[in-house]
């Protein structure tokens, strides 16, 4: 049985759209950036390369088992850049290649459906996008996909599973789901679907604050923030929080136009420094926003420990060119710029070419931009999900027991947190939840009351949310 790596609630919730559908952050910029410093292009004649070379053929002429002429080809090319031990700078095959254009379109091509592995099976997270074939088909949030094209999907990885769901525009992908009690079979015709990196709502105790969550920076974000701060406004707001946590950033040219959307025209956004130290800088302009739209309302941002790149990018421009305040933990730290380049045969190279300051000049690579005020999740939102690959009863002694006991506790049931026993006060806790719940009450915890549970917890720590809290409060003392 394959490991399974948990994470916690707090991470599990910010970050649900990105578990299916995102593969992983930066900041990436193409060579038709406008950026005056310059990357070579030009090919060099360098007698090691002989050496590469000489080494293809005697291998293709004399390997006594079979070759593969690709994967030969693909091994060289991703050791070159794996010699950089640069985490950041890798040579992407054609699978890889188009998760990170996925990840950065603004669109991508499947059923709709956010997934994320729970008890070692993939299961439908949240409701599928609207008038998606996930919708259409009638899939709902907690169904368990078992099998896609008649293939099991227990314990697979879940990008492994989304690969397999994913595919051609009006190709057709069967799935095995179970609702409840009842396994059925539903056959989907796969279509084009946008992917929404911007949301937005009126805060539910205060109609005059727009909470803003970017999950990522695609190519269409810059637009769908603006669309949704329009929005918003028309709704009442008169100020904004801007939820950056678990975004892993994106492109650079969306960074740079949103940050200028809530800077003055001359303000730096970010500065640059190529491999010969020669300097650059980015700032706000018309030439980034021809129709003049600027945010002149009260903005807070929230940022964790997942905020990186361009998420960073865009924190450091409105914290030290508009003087926002950033509250929550401090960020991931990454501080260099990558391009992609087109190999040519559906293949790329992401590569390291720059390295970016925030507008005051300071290099936060590895550090992290600290928060101007620090507020963090709760302790129980680091809790681990409940594992119940068997139901946890009545006398057993675990970790898993040891993690429930936790979640109960954090829910206000008088058990001790820190005994890994499933004792009285455990089975008595779990049978007023089935109760309550309206499930057989026989105080074991299997898939549906660990899910019942961890609801429970995940509402509990979107209502104790302290950084938005802090947000809030920070907004409402500017309008004093």
């Amino acid at each position: 049985m394959k490991k399974k790596r948990m994470v916690p609630y707090y991470q599990y919730i910010i970050s649900l759209f990105c578990a299916a559908f995102l593969v992983g952050g930066g900041c990436y910029i193409y060579f038709d950036h406008r950026l005056n410093l310059t990357l070579k292009q030009n090919g060099i004649a360098d007698e090691n390369l002989t050496k590469v070379q000489n080494l293809y053929e005697e291998i293709n002429n004399n390997y006594v088992g079979k070759v593969d002429k690709k994967k030969l080809v693909d091994g060289a090319l991703k050791g070159m850049t794996d010699s950089l031990d640069d985490p950041y700078s890798t040579y992407l095959d054609k699978e890889n290649s188009t998760k990170l254009n996925d990840s950065i379109s603004g669109s991508f091509e499947g059923i709709g459906a956010t997934l994320s592995t729970k008890d070692g099976l993939p299961t439908i997270v949240q409701a599928p996008i609207k008038e998606s074939p996930a919708a259409k088909a009638g899939l709902k949030v907690n169904d368990v996909i078992l099998k896609v094209n008649e293939k099991e999907t227990k314990d697979k990885q879940l990008d492994e599973v989304v690969s397999e769901i994913r595919g051609k525009k009006g190709t057709k992908v069967k799935l095995t789901v179970s609702r409840a009690d009842k396994i059925f079979d539903v056959a989907i015709s796969r279509d084009t679907l946008p992917m929404e990196t911007v949301s937005g709502e009126i805060d539910k105790k205060d109609a005059s604050i727009g909470a803003i969550h970017i999950t990522t920076f695609g190519e269409n974000t810059y637009h769908e923030l603006k669309t949704t701060i329009k929005s918003l406004r028309k709704q009442g707001a008169t100020s904004f929080v801007l939820d950056l946590r678990q975004n892993p950033g994106g492109l650079l040219d969306q960074a740079e136009y949103m940050a200028n959307l809530f800077l003055k025209d001359g303000k730096t956004i970010v500065k640059f420094e190529d491999r010969h130290k020669k300097m650059g800088e980015d700032v706000a302009s018309n030439k980034l926003d021809k129709d003049g739209f600027k945010v002149k309302e009260p903005v807070v941002l929230l940022v964790d420990g997942g905020s990186a790149s361009a998420s960073e990018i865009f924190a450091a421009a409105l914290h030290e060119s508009a003087g926002v305040p950033i509250i929550g933990t401090k960020t991931y730290g990454k501080g260099t710029v990558q391009t992609v380049k087109d190999l040519k045969d559906d293949t790329e190279i992401k590569l390291t070419v720059l390295k970016w300051l925030t507008p005051n000049g300071t290099w936060i690579h590895k550090k992290g931009l600290k928060p101007t005020i620090e507020a963090d999740y709760p302790e129980y939102a680091y809790l681990l999900p409940i594992s119940v690959d068997k139901p946890l009863k009545l006398g057993e002694n675990s970790n898993e027991c040891k993690n429930a006991n936790a979640i109960l506790q954090s829910l206000n049931y008088d058990v001790n947190k820190e005994s890994s026993v499933f004792s009285n006060e455990t089975q008595q806790a779990v049978e007023d939840i089935q109760t309550k719940a309206q499930l057989p009450a026989n105080g074991e915890i299997d898939s549906k009351t660990a899910t019942v549970i961890e609801e429970k917890l995940r509402e509990k720590i979107l209502n104790n949310d302290r950084a938005y809290q802090a947000a809030v409060k920070e907004l409402l003392t500017k309008k004093k």
